[in-house]
């Protein structure tokens, strides 16, 4: 092969024209999951301060904030509620109740967005006094079938309250097959299950807690969640999810670990998804207002990172402002 000066790869990015020509295009909003926080009330927009831009919502309130989100086209949105202090147990219970929020929350989305994908996050963190996924046993730790029948329990309801995608984030062991049983048997076996295949204990995850209030009393997740030193175990984690019947795979988070989608988008055929979490968003969002880089094309460039290192959707709080950093106009 002839090099320089034969070769001159500027000639195929010399003008905008030319790398309209030649780029990929952007990920189209259909590819956009949203995180939203639900909570009970009415009329309830309640700001997050770690996550400008992002709200607490009573249902009525989300239903009027998702119209513009719908209508840019974005793919769905994954729900996660919230209760009162008053209200959380040793076990989670109410993230079961069919009168919860999030099982509200999905009932009133499907009837005024029939068209948006709904997921529902799986977990017990924000319905449970000591801020684990799971209930705890006598030696001071999470007690994994324990957990993974409470699970089963609010997929369930989940999808009993017309949800299209479950997402068991707890990181149990046994957590998919025990929850695809459970669907199967209630009669939901078109029901999807996208597993937080590999989830790492991350420190990207502050915002997130703020939102949900969901952090943990007492240690930490460290023992149930995934160590980013530890690729082959991360890999792991997802193959035998995939073994255990999850139809989608998800690497949380996103931007730290883009050599983990990489490596998982050659290991298996099926859709994985890839969470852009909210230490994330707010890292941009802090350089930002720093005037440290440009918003927009902070956003562009790393949520496009995450679909070149292989993520067929990308849940993401940008979602909700597709339009504004990725449509025709951006």
């Amino acid at each position: 092969m002839n090099a320089y000066p034969n070769v001159r790869l500027r000639r195929l990015r010399l003008t905008a024209a030319r790398r309209r020509l030649f780029d990929e295009p952007m990920p189209g909003p259909e590819k956009f999951i949203w995180p939203i926080f639900v909570r009970p009330g009415r009329n309830v927009k309640e700001p997050i301060g770690a996550m400008p831009g992002q709200f607490r919502y009573s249902v009525d309130a989300l239903l009027r904030d998702l119209e513009k989100p719908a209508r840019a086209g974005i793919g769905g949105v994954l729900v996660f509620g919230l209760i009162a202090n008053r209200r959380k147990d040793n076990i989670g219970a109410d993230a079961w109740r069919a009168d919860a929020p999030a099982q509200k929350a999905v009932r009133a989305i499907k009837k005024a967005y029939p068209d948006l994908v709904v997921f529902t996050d799986v977990c017990l963190c924000a319905y449970t006094r000591h801020g684990h996924c799971g209930p705890i046993g006598r030696d001071g730790q999470v007690h994994n079938d324990a957990a993974c029948a409470c699970l089963a329990k609010i997929a369930v309801s989940h999808a009993e309250a017309g949800a299209d995608v479950v997402a068991p984030s707890a990181m149990m062991d046994g957590q998919v097959v025990t929850i695809r049983n459970a669907l199967d048997k209630a009669g939901f076996a078109n029901t999807l299950l996208m597993s937080y295949s590999t989830k790492f204990a991350s420190a990207m995850y502050g915002p997130f807690r703020e939102a949900e209030q969901s952090a943990p009393q007492k240690g930490d997740r460290k023992g149930y969640q995934v160590s980013y030193r530890d690729l082959a175990q991360a890999l792991r984690e997802s193959e035998m999810d995939e073994a255990e019947g999850a139809d989608l795979l998800m690497v949380k988070p996103a931007l730290f670990y883009l050599d983990v989608i990489v490596r998982l988008r050659q290991a298996t055929r099926l859709p994985i998804a890839a969470y852009n979490v909210s230490g994330e968003y707010s890292m941009l969002l802090a350089s930002a207002d720093r005037g440290l880089g440009d918003l927009k094309a902070m956003v562009r460039e790393s949520l496009f990172g995450i679909r070149r290192a292989g993520a067929d959707l990308i849940i993401s709080y940008w979602a909700n402002r597709y339009n504004e950093f990725f449509g025709d106009d951006a």
